[in-house]
C-alpha cells in the first residue's frame, strides 16, 4: 500500500483514480498493463471504467478496479481517508507466467506507484486552482 496527502478534500475516490492511472499514469502506464502485463482493458473513456480499468465496486471513501489478462488479474484498490490517498495492489495469478512477470515489475511498481500518488495530488490540486 502506497499513501500520498490527499489534499483536495471534496474530490471523490473515482476522481483520485481518474488523476492517478488516466493523467498520471497515462500511456506508460497503458503500456506496462497492456502491453507487458496483458490486461484486457477497455479501449477508450468508458462508464464504469477508469484508464480501461472495470469498477468493481466502490464506497464513499474506496473504489476498486480490475483487470484480467489470460495469466493474471489485478485489483487496485484507491481509499481517500483522513488526509491520506492510499492504493493498494492485488494480484492473483492465473498461470505461473504471471508469478514469473510479476515478480519482475514489482520492484518497478514499488518506486513508481508513490511519485504516480503524488502526480496525481499534484492533478487534483491544480484542478481546484483552475476552478
Amino acid at each position: 500500500m502506497t499513501d500520498a496527502a490527499a489534499g483536495p478534500a471534496a474530490r471523490s475516490p473515482e476522481q483520485w483514480a481518474c488523476a492517478v492511472l488516466e493523467d498520471a499514469a497515462g500511456w506508460q502506464g497503458q503500456f506496462v498493463w497492456r502491453g507487458v502485463l496483458g490486461l484486457r482493458l477497455q479501449g477508450r473513456p468508458t462508464p464504469g471504467c477508469v484508464a480501461g480499468w472495470e469498477i468493481d465496486g466502490r464506497g464513499d471513501d474506496w473504489i476498486r478496479l480490475e483487470a484480467h489478462s489470460r495469466m493474471l488479474t489485478g485489483q487496485l484498490v484507491l481509499r481517500v481517508d483522513a488526509g491520506q490517498a492510499s492504493l493498494s495492489t492485488f494480484i492473483r495469478y492465473r498461470k505461473p507466467s504471471g508469478a514469473r512477470v510479476w515478480a519482475r515489475l514489482t520492484p518497478l511498481h514499488h518506486k513508481l506507484v508513490p511519485g504516480l500518488l503524488r502526480e496525481g495530488h499534484r492533478i487534483l490540486q491544480d484542478a481546484a486552482a483552475a476552478a
